[in-house]
């Protein structure tokens, strides 16, 4: 399997994120959006938006680990964000670059990110799902 990060000529070079990625393999993997909640459903980083991302991307490395992939294999990531404003960006890329260094992996994956009103618990402040393809 192979997942090729790529900025196309004639479109933007963000130094964050890739604009598209090219995937092959042979299984096509939806993973629902993950919270910042431990193994045993404990919240994490209550109030603390790069803890909680950092935990979001813990739980998509575990989930992928677990079926035999890893966050490699990722072609996709979307990150909706509580009350978004770009004064956050700094904790979001806090929280990404604390789980890169934690789980040794590459985070710069193409990404979409929104800002949500809320999400479904009200101590929640942001979610990340992932489409991983794995052999």
């Amino acid at each position: 399997m192979s997942v090729t990060l790529v900025n196309p000529e004639g479109l933007p070079k963000p130094d964050v994120y890739r604009q598209l990625s090219i995937a092959t393999g042979s299984k096509l993997v939806f993973l629902a959006g993950q919270v910042a909640r431990d193994a045993d459903g404990r919240p994490v980083g209550e109030g603390d938006l790069a803890a909680q991302v950092e935990q979001c991307y813990r739980n998509i490395n575990t989930a992928l680990t677990e079926i035999g992939g890893s966050f490699d294999d990722v072609a996709k990531l979307t990150v909706y964000v509580v009350d978004w404003s770009p004064e956050k960006m700094p904790l979001l890329g806090e929280g990404v670059g604390r789980a890169a260094a934690e789980l040794g992996i590459d985070p710069v994956k193409p990404i979409t990110l929104l800002g949500v009103a809320a999400l479904g618990e009200p101590d929640l402040l942001v979610e990340v799902e992932a489409t991983a393809v794995i052999e």
